[in-house]
C-alpha cells in the first residue's frame, strides 16, 4: 500500500530545480540587443533633430509677421516708420503725440530661436524696412540654418 501511494503521489517541484545552465542571456544576445538599440536611437535622432531645427525657423517667422505687423500699425498712426535711431524697440512703448493709443504695438520684443536680437533696417533692401534674424550663425548671410530671415521670406 505504501509503494502505490508513492507512485501516485507526485513530488513538489523547487523553482530551482528548473533551471538549466543553458537558462538566462549570452554575451552575444546581449550584444545583439545592444546594437538594435543604438540603431533605433540613432533613427530617432535623425528624424527629431530636423523637426527642432525646422520648428526654430518657423517661430522666427511667425515673429517677424507680428513685429512686421506691429511696424505697418506704427506707420498707419504716426504717418511715418520707425527710425533707425528708435529702432523696432520704439513699437513697445506708448506714442507720443496725438494717437489715441495708450500702449504699445506689440507687448515685448521676443528674441529670435537662437537668442539674438531681430535686426531692423529702414529703408530696407527687399522693402520699406526690414526686419530680420541672422539667422543660427549670427552673421548677415549664410546656407542652411544660417540663413537670414526677413519679412521679406515669410512664407
Amino acid at each position: 500500500m505504501l509503494t502505490k501511494l508513492s507512485k501516485h503521489t507526485k513530488r513538489q517541484k523547487h523553482p530551482l530545480d528548473s533551471l538549466k545552465s543553458e537558462d538566462g542571456f549570452s554575451l552575444i544576445e546581449l550584444m545583439v540587443v545592444v546594437v538594435i538599440m543604438g540603431l533605433l536611437t540613432t533613427v530617432v535622432v535623425m528624424n527629431v533633430l530636423p523637426s527642432q531645427d525646422r520648428a526654430m525657423v518657423e517661430k522666427a517667422k511667425a515673429d517677424l509677421r507680428t513685429i512686421a505687423q506691429a511696424v505697418e500699425m506704427y506707420r498707419m498712426d504716426q504717418m511715418k516708420y520707425p527710425s533707425m535711431e528708435q529702432g523696432i524697440a520704439v513699437l513697445t512703448s506708448a506714442p507720443n503725440g496725438n494717437s489715441i493709443r495708450r500702449e504699445g504695438y506689440i507687448q515685448s520684443l521676443p528674441k529670435d530661436p537662437w537668442g539674438m536680437e531681430y535686426q531692423y533696417l529702414i529703408p530696407g533692401e527687399h522693402g520699406a524696412f526690414d526686419v530680420f534674424s541672422l539667422g543660427a550663425d549670427g552673421r548677415l548671410g549664410g546656407e542652411g540654418l544660417d540663413l537670414d530671415i526677413g519679412n521679406w521670406n515669410e512664407g
